[in-house]
């Protein structure tokens, strides 16, 4: 039985169909039908139920899937443990921020590709949050405080901000001076997030309320520029615009706590070596010239 058979009816059933599969792994559609009629036909079962909406796992399609994932996970692990040392190959998928990635990932994606010949890296800037396993993600480098999931998270550095305000918002709408008047205020906000402040040693969570939203960094920064409200950003994104005096930070005396920047990875027995090797770069690029 083929792995790369395996690999293709894995990604065909977690993409849920044949051309999202066919993206993931850089190959043809016609590549991957073959692929899945070779290994129907050497199983003797239908594995995919084929629609003109995409592909749906058969009653046994649903239970070789996870046997296959765990074939190509330990597949993958002995390859990793055979490899000389330091050598890196196949596909690392990884998802990052648009609004941190290109400026402060993306060096490190590419050093880590000139290091390791034999590795494939494709990365997706977004900001939205990707379900890795869904997605067919390895890993991705998340920045801000992490939510309650069953992912896997590795802290690979801290990232420090502050509420800013432009000097128009703050002439015509005053400067709110306790984490209690920002609910008199507009607030620009990604969704529907809680801002944690710091009180001396003790965390305040406020619930701020506007009517601009943006799901990117530099769009908050322009919205907050144009006096439109309150932005709580990362001090790496707006330094240039706090020393220009086009934004300028408030409430001082209630800083936010640091965030950081993680690697989270689909939760399963052996981490593959690359996203480890990934993980000791960001480290290591952090403690060289932190993200203020």
């Amino acid at each position: 039985m083929d792995i790369e058979e395996l690999r293709t009816f894995v990604e065909v059933a977690d993409a849920g169909g044949v051309s999202p599969a066919a993206r993931r792994l850089g190959v043809s559609k016609s590549i991957v039908s073959r692929r899945l009629a070779r290994l129907e036909a050497e199983l003797g079962v239908q594995l995919l139920a084929r629609s003109t909406r995409g592909a749906a796992l058969t009653e046994a399609g649903t239970t070789f899937r996870d046997y296959a994932a765990r074939v190509c996970t330990e597949i993958d692990v002995a390859k990793e443990t055979i490899l000389p040392a330091g050598e890196l190959r196949g596909r690392l998928r990884i998802s990052a921020p648009l609004t941190f990635g290109p400026t402060h990932f993306a060096a490190v994606l590419a050093e880590m590709a000139r290091r390791h010949p034999l590795l494939n890296i494709q990365t997706c800037y977004t900001d939205r949050f990707v379900d890795l396993i869904a997605e067919g993600y390895d890993c991705a480098i998340r920045v801000g405080y992490l939510q309650n999931s069953n992912l896997v998270a590795r802290r690979v550095g801290p990232i420090y901000g502050n509420l800013l305000a432009s000097p128009d918002y703050i002439a015509a709408h005053g400067s709110p001076e306790t984490p209690e008047e920002l609910g008199e205020h507009q607030a620009l906000m990604q969704g529907t997030e809680a801002w944690q402040l710091l009180d001396g040693d003790k965390i305040v969570t406020v619930h701020p309320q506007g009517r601009f939203k943006a799901d990117n960094g530099t769009a908050l920064i322009a919205a907050a520029i144009a006096g439109l409200g309150i932005a709580y950003l990362p001090d790496g994104l707006t330094h240039e615009h706090v020393a220009s005096g086009a934004l300028v930070p408030i409430m001082t005396r209630y800083p936010p706590p640091p965030a950081g920047v993680y690697v989270i990875r689909p939760p399963n027995q052996h981490p593959a070596r690359k996203i480890r090797v990934l993980t000791e770069m960001l480290i290591e690029c952090f403690e060289q010239a932190p993200v203020s």
